[in-house]
């Protein structure tokens, strides 16, 4: 796709591509700032490369301004994001303490993996998935 959004606003031109700069950018940034475990080096490289080649198509001036639009939007939609968490955790207490319950079970499972990557000899015990206690509400 990457390469596409590269091929059609060389096609398209400087002019013609102008309107369209921010929707072809929001993808671009998006792999740009992500920062997942399983990330794909040669897709952060190619958004890299073309998101030069905009730049260099439109003009400094256009693509800082496109390019400042995408980034003020996603903030924007990463902080509505955390607003609501925040206040799903007040109106719905039960969601939240099961969410945080979750957490910390996930974080006690890694760590328990982790020692025993470190120390192979060391066999950590783990908690077996009771299906009833885990739909209990706490309280």
């Amino acid at each position: 796709i990457f390469k596409f959004l590269g091929a059609i606003s060389v096609d398209l031109g400087q002019d013609r591509i102008k309107p369209y700069l921010p929707m072809i950018l929001t993808p671009l940034y998006r792999e740009l700032n992500s920062n997942y475990a399983e990330q794909d080096p040669t897709l952060k490289n190619l958004s890299q490369e073309i998101i030069e080649l905009l730049k260099k198509l439109v003009g400094l001036e256009a693509f800082s301004l496109a390019f400042s639009s995408v980034q003020k939007k996603a903030n924007k939609k990463r902080a509505m994001r955390k607003k609501q968490r925040a206040l799903q955790a007040v109106a719905n207490p039960d969601i939240a303490a099961r969410r945080k319950l979750k957490r910390h079970k996930n974080k006690a499972e890694t760590r328990k993996r982790k020692i025993e990557s470190l120390r192979p000899t060391y066999k950590a015990k783990r908690q077996r998935n009771n299906a009833l206690k885990d739909l209990a509400i706490v309280e």
